[in-house]
């Protein structure tokens, strides 16, 4: 039997729905951080908040030392206004990494200094009965979409009267739907039911009353799907990081909607070895559905902090879905699954307990992957030394 404490899915449901409604495009995070902090304060873990917002909470352990992080990102992609045109439509630029396809269609808002205005995001041809086959030539990119705002807006000095300028942010609506099948299908699932899973397993463990052998701190930044993500988020003496972020569930990959995903490598190249594997066997341990995958392209919190200059053991846990920074789609299961995960992981020991004092590290605590003999074992034979310089 699992000795996981259970996640309150419930809890979970009612966050992330709460998180959706809260529009988040890289760069306009204020709020959905305001709403993060308010749920750690409910749980009653501490937090400190970052000049930008990153906020770094800490789950006290029996020991402070070797430290674990734990990072999910509250920022989505999103768009932002690129020209006020002469026809009062606007052209965007996208914020993040992706296609003008997902966003042909989409219902928006636009954030001015003054207000919200809404409007639609349509392709330059709009019509079928004007422009007929005609549409179905056009090149996807974003220079061939544009925001048609709903308030009179037939020339650039119209939109400038409503208070629109270059730099605005544009969200993108999530359209949320919870079906009874389990499957939840939103916009921004990414990261926001990553964020919502992290939440859960901390609730879980509060609530059981168990302390973690050693502090996690979690993260939430608000430029990971710009890069930066958790390369400024790292105050402590952290050895393990996790990154909690989206698998997608995709031809030639390995993800499914009702497991977690443990990611073996993605853009940055292969995660921790001895990490990956700590959360394998916990999942196995625990009988949770996992899968291993790697990520073509890709990256996450743990890369930022990695290339930040952090000395870290980095890995990643996933929840599966389908059409990632589309119309995205993933199962309560494999929310469930990463949950529990987590929550599993919080209260395990650290992979190296000789990580705490990494000054005196040596050869004699150092990680073995395979026994070096094991290790030198092929099938093609090196001669011995003395045969070669014998001849």
């Amino acid at each position: 039997m699992s000795n996981i404490p259970e996640p309150d899915m419930n809890y979970l449901r009612k966050v992330l729905l709460e998180m959706l409604a809260i529009p988040s495009p890289t760069g306009f995070t204020d709020t959905i951080v305001r709403y993060v902090a308010e749920c750690l304060e409910g749980l009653g873990i501490p937090y400190e908040l970052t000049r930008r917002g990153t906020l770094r909470a800490t789950l006290k352990g029996k020991r402070s030392s070797p430290d674990r992080a734990v990072s999910s990102h509250l920022d989505t992609i999103g768009a932002i206004v690129r020209t006020i045109q002469d026809n009062g439509r606007l052209g965007l630029a996208p914020v993040g990494c992706w296609s003008s396809r997902f966003a042909e269609g989409s219902r928006v808002s636009v954030f001015t200094d003054t207000g919200i205005v809404r409007g639609s995001v349509l392709p330059l041809m709009a019509s079928g009965h004007a422009f007929n086959t005609a549409v179905d030539q056009m090149p996807i990119t974003w220079d061939h979409v544009e925001l048609r705002l709903d308030a009179y807006s037939a020339t650039r000095a119209d939109a400038e009267a409503l208070g629109v300028n270059i730099g605005d942010f544009v969200a993108f609506d999530p359209l949320p739907e919870f079906t009874d099948s389990g499957h939840i299908s939103a916009r921004h699932l990414d990261d926001k039911a990553g964020v919502a899973a992290v939440l859960t397993a901390l609730k879980a463990i509060v609530d059981s009353g168990v302390e973690p052998l050693i502090d996690c701190h979690p993260l939430f930044t608000i430029t990971e799907e710009t890069g930066s993500g958790a390369a400024g988020a790292l105050p402590w003496d952290v050895s393990e990081f996790v990154g909690v972020d989206i698998a997608p569930v995709a031809p030639g990959q390995h993800s499914s909607e009702h497991a977690v995903s443990v990611a073996m490598q993605d853009s940055s190249g292969p995660y921790d070895y001895h990490l990956s594997r700590h959360l394998l066997r916990l999942a196995q341990d625990h009988a949770l559905p996992v899968r291993r995958d790697l990520f073509r392209y890709y990256y996450s919190d743990a890369h930022s902090a990695v290339t930040a200059g952090h000395d870290i053991r980095a890995a990643l846990l996933a929840f599966g879905c389908d059409a990632t920074h589309g119309y995205e789609r993933t199962h309560i299961d494999s929310l469930a699954a990463l949950s529990r995960l987590l929550a599993a992981y919080m209260l395990s020991p650290p992979v190296f307990a000789s990580d705490a004092d990494p000054a005196n590290a040596s050869l004699a605590n150092f990680s073995k992957q395979i026994e070096h003999e094991a290790h030198m074992e092929s099938d093609t034979r090196v001669p011995a030394v003395d045969e070669v310089i014998g001849k």
